[in-house]
């Protein structure tokens, strides 16, 4: 992955997904975190854009709930983490993705795996992991 620290502009928001970033979504909202980071990284790599970060920023968080199921206490700070450098410079609101929504849900779910921590993890809700808002 890129080490570059995205900086879009207002026309980066504007327009479509790339198709298989609309896969990924599809696949990260049914729960399929892995085959959404497949379907994204696709996207990511595809695209010659700015956007491509937020790709990269969602499949992160995909990949951190992954870690959380997997109950990987190190892995899902790490890539929430990485995430976080991705997706913190979109607006609220990119393609028809509410980024807003997914950084306040995934907020929540980090706070509840630091208040379990890594012993605890077989006791996170799944229900506080939320799917991506999107309207297209």
């Amino acid at each position: 992955m890129s080490g570059k620290i995205p900086h879009p502009k207002p026309e980066d928001c504007q327009g479509s997904l790339h198709p298989m970033a609309l896969e990924g979504i599809r696949l990260f909202n049914a729960g399929q975190y892995w085959k959404a980071h497949e379907a994204l990284e696709k996207a990511w790599l595809e695209e010659p854009g700015e956007i491509r970060h937020l790709y990269q920023g969602v499949l992160q968080v995909g990949v951190t709930y992954l870690h959380i199921q997997n109950k990987n206490y190190r892995g899902a700070l790490k890539v929430y983490a990485r995430s976080q450098r991705w997706l913190k410079p979109f607006p609220e609101l990119c393609r028809g993705i509410n980024l807003g929504q997914l950084r306040q849900d995934l907020e929540i779910v980090i706070d509840q795996v630091r208040v379990l921590g890594p012993g605890r993890l077989d006791e996170f809700d799944p229900k506080l992991l939320k799917p991506v808002v999107f309207n297209v």
